[in-house]
């Protein structure tokens, strides 16, 4: 038994518009700018910065937990 293909009707609404859709690339361009040397400098200061605090800022506990655990040890 054969199959019969059926001829796909052509929609034509889509097909007056189809000039206005542009084709999308599945590829996308993310590229960082090029920096001058000071605007390099300035990016390696601020995340060491920002590595700095990140490592040596630890956020206290709160005062409820504290008061509670000196309660625990009495």
């Amino acid at each position: 038994m054969g199959k019969n293909k059926k001829q796909k009707k052509i929609n034509p609404k889509r097909e007056r518009y189809a000039k206005f859709h542009k084709e999308k690339s599945a590829v996308m361009d993310v590229s960082m700018p090029d920096l001058s040397t000071e605007q390099r400098q300035q990016k390696r200061e601020d995340e060491e910065r920002f590595n700095r605090f990140l490592r040596y800022s630890k956020n206290p506990p709160t005062k409820e937990i504290v008061e509670r655990k000196m309660r625990s040890k009495r």
